[in-house]
């Protein structure tokens, strides 16, 4: 009997609470406007002072032509394109801003384009922002340099231009192959489509091909979602995110567009990640994190026989990448022991920007025991394990005692088979794996303030 079989509906009843998918600790819900361009400018000073580290960039695209009902990001819908002209304008400026406070250390190792959709720009206008960051930044030859594509709107010729101006790597989103899904989300995507896109990525040399998959959404059921499974793993991508759909129509309203009677029940919305596990790992991809596949020869797989896989917000990574600057209006980034988010609208980010300012409207500074429990918090989610020997010696702290309320939770989570822990490793179980994000709460300290108040998180199952 697999792992996700020995699930029952009484043990995922009893985890099914809302909880951090731990993108970032502390989570987006502690930044405070306090935190503002000042403090950014700051975190970038800090930053230049150590030249010959490279730095990661991401480029917020926040277009699309239509509104997914299922759809978490930050986007604005437009049909006309030109709408994409006044922020281009904008962007490269905000690369200007950067570049100056950043004099002395410009070399880059990864590069993402997210959104959105950043295929909503035209070939010249992603020529154009290419242009700009490389005018101020140097690409490393081993650098990452991806980007979020839909293939409803991508053509085969945007495809060979992108990978013409170095491109290398390349999402796109699938969701579910079922027209009825499709129908009930907003995203009528067939498979031909798709392929078209996919194929050419491949045909043109992309190195690294990702494909997301959404389960939970409206009318999907096992054999459904088995067939899409099916067809993914014809398609042959590189690496696959199987995420849970995150319903929160408390924080995006256009969510209430779905009728939570269409949606599986808990155990049902599980019984599809469990056909993914199943699926993916019998065709020989290895389960990376709590949601992601890759390839048994990908660097994501070789990197956790090592347990070497980092994550920041753009995913999991090999990359040491230690500072991720954030381009565009939401973006945010990792620098210098802070979390600086852009303004989140087209208007403040415009003025921000036309005032010759950072475009920062909010952020934390870590403290030091912020910085420890981040840590923890990431080892546990991208390896599924944690060293307390390890954590000791690098943070100047004796782990057992530091975090025994901590490790009196996991024993609990022991007693459910979740964790084992032998003194110099503390180590996810295969069926912690499922309820990773429940292993990882204990050492949120945040989420312990937030007991009884209205929930803000997504479900852990």
């Amino acid at each position: 009997m697999s792992t996700v079989e020995t699930v029952t509906a009484e043990l995922l009843a009893r985890h099914d609470r809302p909880g951090p998918r731990y993108t970032s600790y502390p989570t987006a819900v502690e930044f405070h406007d306090a935190f503002g361009p000042d403090e950014s400018a700051a975190a970038l000073a800090r930053a230049n002072a150590h030249p010959d580290e490279p730095v990661s960039l991401y480029f917020h695209i926040p277009f699309c032509e239509s509104m997914c009902t299922f759809c978490g990001c930050s986007v604005v819908i437009r049909r006309d394109h030109e709408a994409a002209a006044p922020y281009l304008a904008r962007l490269i400026r905000e690369i200007e801003l950067v570049a100056e406070r950043l004099p002395d250390r410009r070399r880059v190792v990864q590069l993402h384009w997210g959104g959105g959709t950043p295929n909503f720009l035209s070939e010249k206008r992603m020529g154009a922002l290419f242009e700009a960051i490389t005018k101020h930044f140097t690409l490393l030859p081993d650098a990452e340099v991806a980007l979020e594509v839909d293939p409803r709107t991508a053509s085969p010729s945007q495809v060979d231009f992108l990978r013409g101006l170095g491109f290398n790597r390349m999402s796109m989103g699938i969701q579910d192959f079922t027209p009825e899904v499709q129908q009930a989300v907003n995203r009528i995507q067939p498979e031909a489509m798709t392929r078209q896109i996919f194929d050419r990525a491949r045909d043109r040399g992309f190195e690294s091909i990702n494909c997301d998959l959404i389960y939970g959404l409206p009318f999907q059921s096992e054999e459904t979602f088995q067939r899409t499974l099916d067809t993914v793993v014809d398609m042959g991508p590189d690496r696959l995110a199987v995420f849970s759909f995150a319903f929160v129509p408390w924080l995006k309203p256009h969510q209430r567009k779905i009728d939570p009677a269409t949606m599986p029940e808990t155990t049902a919305k599980f019984a599809l990640f469990a056909r993914a596990i199943q699926t993916l790992t019998a065709a020989g991809y290895q389960q990376i994190g709590m949601d992601h596949f890759a390839k048994p020869g990908d660097e994501l797989t070789r990197a956790l026989t090592r347990r070497k896989v980092g994550r920041n917000f753009q995913g999991y990574t090999v990359k040491e990448t230690g500072d991720l600057i954030g381009f565009g209006m939401t973006a945010i980034g990792d620098v210098q022991g802070s979390y600086a988010q852009n303004q989140k609208e087209l208007r403040e980010y415009f003025e921000a920007i036309d005032a010759g300012h950072l475009a920062t409207q909010r952020g934390i500074l870590l403290t030091e025991e912020d910085k420890v429990r981040r840590h923890v918090i990431t080892a546990l989610m991208c390896n599924f394990a944690v060293s307390p020997p390890e954590v000791g010696a690098r943070f100047g702290i004796d782990f057992r005692s530091h975090f025994a309320p901590e490790l009196a939770e996991l024993a609990a989570l022991a007693r459910e088979g979740f964790v084992e822990d032998t003194g110099d490793l503390i180590e996810v179980t295969p069926l912690g794996r499922l309820f990773i994000r429940n292993v990882a709460m204990p050492f949120d300290t945040f989420l312990k303030r937030k007991s009884g108040e209205k929930p803000v998180f997504s479900r852990t199952v």
